[in-house]
């Protein structure tokens, strides 16, 4: 084996051991994310009341509970499967992004399963485009929530200065807050999902093969400028010496295909 190979073998076996501990990890924040979503998605608590608000309550993509002035009992409202009970076109219109959101977390953990039928680096593309694009629609989902904050329901809560972009005496709760922890989450997982896909593309150099799981995989990757190059064998000789005739010579002939 040539040194240049040796150096590219010894460099893929490195490669291998590093990549699976980053593509393992790589795998469990994705899950990890996956239910940040799902929870983020459910969850009522993206914003929510003070020690300044006139009622108690909190309110959610599409579920939201008030307080009674009478009572210390809270009213629950809200479906995402009836958005005639969402109080605002705005919640609506964040519910679906952020469902898109979820969706697409989801579907790229059961891309997982492509690992076993398709190249390892087309896999991970198809995840990091999925994520990214999960990140997208959550970072949508986020600025389009607090257009909402105007309907009577949340002045409702949180009084009458609250507008458009300005909560009044609410506060943020820790759901809007994972939702935008998320956002970084996703777009680092897609950068790690993009960078092993195109470091498994670009791992072995040309004619260099590797067993890998028990296949033999063999990557051979020619110039379009390179001629090919075949040996032919040609027999020249006479007879052999046992008829009396000359041994047989073998010379190797190098052709070149054009």
């Amino acid at each position: 084996m040539l040194p240049a190979q040796e150096a590219a073998k010894i460099y893929h076996t490195n490669y291998v051991r590093n990549a699976r501990a980053v593509g393992v990890m790589w795998t469990i924040l994705t899950i990890t994310f996956a239910v940040i979503t799902v929870v983020v998605f459910i969850q009522p608590y993206w914003i929510g009341d003070s020690v300044h608000t006139p009622q108690a309550g909190y309110f959610g993509l599409f579920h939201y509970c008030i307080g009674n002035a009478l009572t210390s009992e809270l009213t629950c409202k809200g479906s995402a499967l009836d958005f005639g009970s969402i109080p605002s076109g705005a919640f609506k219109t964040a519910m679906f992004f952020v469902g898109i959101s979820m969706l697409l977390i989801v579907g790229s953990i059961v891309c997982f399963s492509l690992f076993f039928f398709c190249n390892a680096g087309s896999v991970y593309k198809i995840c990091a485009w999925m994520q990214l694009a999960s990140c997208t629609c959550m970072v949508i989902g986020c600025m389009i929530y607090p257009d909402g904050w105007d309907s009577e329901e949340v002045k409702r809560m949180c009084g009458q200065r609250t507008d458009k972009y300005t909560l009044g005496n609410c506060t943020v709760r820790w759901a809007y807050i994972l939702a935008i922890i998320s956002i970084m989450d996703s777009l680092i997982l897609s950068f790690v999902a993009f960078s092993l896909g195109n470091r498994q593309d670009k791992l072995l150099p040309e004619d260099f093969q590797v067993e890998e799981k028990g296949r033999r995989c063999i990557r051979v990757r020619k110039r379009m400028n390179k001629k090919r190059e075949k040996w032919s064998g040609t027999v020249k000789g006479g007879e052999n010496k046992a008829e009396g005739r000359e041994p047989k010579k073998f010379t190797l002939e190098k052709v070149k295909e054009k």
